[in-house]
């Protein structure tokens, strides 16, 4: 698997998205998406290999202000 995916310009690590991972699965909507998924009824959303759920191949980020602000400082440190 690779180390590291792009959100937008911003590259996450592997650690980050196991974060997004655990949030996703608290989000009621994104586990309401994943059963469609599992059905085979969603062509925009979808499960990676690292079963991180997507939308149109980029990370679902659950409405969590601990991860967006974690995304933001990540986005001032890389310099975007």
């Amino acid at each position: 698997t690779p180390k590291s995916v792009r959100l937008g310009i911003l590259k996450l690590t592997n650690p980050f998205l196991e974060e997004v991972k655990e949030y996703q699965k608290r989000d009621q909507k994104l586990m309401e998406k994943l059963m469609s998924i599992n059905e085979g009824n969603e062509v925009d959303f979808g499960v990676d290999d690292n079963r991180v759920v997507r939308y149109r191949g980029g990370v679902c980020i659950p409405d969590v202000p601990e991860l967006k602000k974690m995304i933001l400082e990540e986005g001032h440190r890389s310099g975007l």
